[in-house]
């Protein structure tokens, strides 16, 4: 059995349908779920995942993994109410360094329905906090999860995987951008009242737009929604006037024909000076007739344009998640190579290594400075600060090798390997080489 058996056993979007995940959803219980968790047989350790997509229990335990596994479903059985027979061919489970590797993959939203999303990342952030709260993060766990985090840094960092728009709402942002090549001090007119203008808008908005001007059917509707984004509120009759002030329009009525035309935009864009003006038409039927693009310095996108922008974009970041999957494996090996390094043994010998080699190049520099010491005088040196070192070294180690076999050894290692900065790789590569 592995000293430090780390397991994860869960279910998202891909294995299990929403009836079963609705079934397992905690969002309004999850700190009693981590309490329950934590007091399951033989648990060291546990970080509880649930999101509408997904729901994961990351666990360190002192049992036998098919053991371990075997009490977790049972739990989850019991909590959603489905018998375990239904339950099992939902679920998933990685074990050991697998765990890990998925761990950073649904971090770095490379496991997530929306490639490249962020949300996922703040989530899994969330859940830790709840962990610590409760106390059920230990030295494996509190060290896989910053791991995580820093993994999902660092291919944001080195990739695009969350670059190029893949909704349509942002997508509508991106363009904009690429026309007007910022953002700050737009006006925005919104006409109609559909979800996803809403978005845009507001998108818009957080990306620098100045002001909003609101145009519905049911100017009651349009004070609503102008109030909500601190905006103005018009009449349809209205449109046309103001259509000479702003940038940018998106448009998502129910009307069964257009509602802006090629000859009203034709005689505005003289009284505009010319002025760029992009159209974000998101309604079926159409609102804006298409022919106005055939006027200079004025776009206008239908939902199937975006929606090729959006298809474009998802291919690009699929090519970058090939680079963020190298990431993952290259983090992997890394976090496999401390695990390893988390035992008694290579603790105490890192030990030994590290003061060895403070001792040698302490005595190499006070020998160039004592030019007068004769071999004999070295020699007597060298053995005293061996001697030192012996002693200085012989109660952790011998605390160490007694808490072996005890349950907060764990901790005592990862503090010992803390105070002591004995992660050093490079360090320990040398030492290996050796």
């Amino acid at each position: 059995m592995n000293a430090h058996n780390i397991l994860l056993l869960g279910l998202n979007y891909r294995t299990a349908p929403i009836e079963i995940r609705e079934k397992l959803s905690a969002a309004q219980h999850t700190d009693e779920i981590l309490s329950q968790l934590i007091r399951l047989s033989g648990m060291k350790e546990v970080f509880f995942l649930s999101t509408c997509n997904r729901v994961e229990i990351l666990f360190v335990t002192k049992n036998a993994p098919e053991v371990a596994v075997k009490i977790v479903k049972n739990f989850l059985s019991d909590y959603g109410k489905i018998p375990l027979s239904q339950l099992e061919k939902f679920l998933y489970v990685y074990s050991h360094i697998n765990a890990v590797k998925h761990l950073f993959r649904v971090a770095s939203s490379l496991d997530s329905m929306v490639l490249g999303e962020p949300q996922i990342l703040g989530q899994i952030k969330d859940a830790y906090r709840l962990a610590l709260k409760h106390r059920t993060a230990g030295p494996i766990l509190n060290r896989l999860l910053h791991k995580a985090f820093s993994v999902a840094k660092r291919i944001r960092t080195e990739t695009k995987l969350a670059h190029h728009a893949v909704s349509v709402s942002y997508a509508a942002v991106e363009m904009a951008k690429k026309i007007f090549g910022h953002l700050e001090g737009k006006r925005i007119m919104l006409i109609g009242a559909g979800e996803m203008a809403e978005l845009a808008a507001q998108h818009l908005l957080n990306n620098g737009a100045k002001s909003l001007i609101v145009a519905n059917r049911t100017l009651e509707r349009a004070i609503e929604l102008a109030e909500r984004f601190h905006g103005q509120a018009i009449s349809m009759e209205e449109i046309k006037d103001a259509l000479k002030e702003v940038d940018i329009i998106i448009s998502s009525t129910g009307a069964p024909h257009f509602i802006i035309h090629y000859e009203d935009i034709k005689q505005i864009m003289r009284e505009r000076r010319h002025r760029p003006i992009f159209f974000i038409d998101i309604a079926v039927p159409r609102d804006i007739d298409p022919k106005i693009n055939k006027l200079d310095n004025a776009y206008v996108y239908d939902i199937d344009d975006l929606q090729s922008v959006v298809e474009e974009n998802r291919l690009k970041r699929q090519k970058e998640a090939i680079k963020a999957e190298r990431i993952v494996e290259e983090e992997t090996i890394k976090f496999q190579r401390w695990l390893e390094t988390l035992e008694v043994v290579p603790t105490i010998i890192a030990l030994k290594y590290k003061l060895e080699t403070i001792r040698l190049k302490e005595l190499n520099k006070t020998f160039n400075r004592l030019k007068h010491l004769s071999e004999e005088d070295k020699k007597a040196i060298s053995i005293m600060t061996e001697a030192m070192i012996k002693k200085i070294l012989h109660d952790p180690i011998t605390f160490l090798k007694q808490k072996e076999n005890r349950d907060k050894i764990d901790f005592y290692l990862d503090i010992t390997r803390q105070l002591f900065n004995l992660d050093n790789i490079e360090e320990k590569h040398e030492y290996h080489k050796t």
